[in-house]
């Protein structure tokens, strides 16, 4: 079976490399950038207005090796790449949410973004809390691990 992602739009952010990008945006709450839908699909975004945060997904453009197993940005030991959420993945997909500041046209501004600037957008979906949230959910490994400066020679 043989499937194609069409590319919709494009993530803007101030962030140029990957030693300044965020791990998670909830890590920087204030910083913004702007998700520029390509005209064609502008008409998809009606009443996205009225939802606080979007889920945003992309595509890893800048990744480096794929290895199944690594260590991660939380941990030095190995974990499997689908135990993880590092960007070095067989297909390369990258989700966030964001904060959804507002809408002009086909232009959201957004807070609390984790991606490479210029990175392609292939699909957006509202964040709907009493649908995404699970109250009984656990942490996994991360459980214990505090979030720490990304090494600048890890990718």
């Amino acid at each position: 079976m043989k499937f194609q992602i069409k590319q919709i739009g494009i993530i803007h952010s101030p962030y140029k490399t990957k030693d300044k990008c965020p791990i998670q945006g909830s890590t920087k709450p204030n910083s913004k950038g702007k998700i520029e839908i390509f005209p064609e699909y502008a008409e998809g975004l009606e009443t996205i207005e009225t939802f606080s945060h979007i889920i945003l997904f992309y595509i890893f453009n800048q990744a480096g090796e794929i290895k199944l197993s690594r260590p991660t940005f939380l941990d030095d030991a190995p974990h499997g790449v689908f135990a993880s959420r590092h960007p070095c993945r067989p297909n390369s997909i990258g989700i966030s949410i964001v904060k959804l500041e507002k809408r002009n046209k086909n232009i959201l501004h957004v807070r609390e973004i984790d991606v490479l600037n210029n990175t392609p957008l292939i699909d957006i979906k509202p964040y709907i809390p009493r649908f995404d949230y699970r109250k009984n959910a656990n942490n996994g490994w991360t459980e214990t691990k505090k979030i720490r400066r990304k090494p600048l020679n890890r990718e």
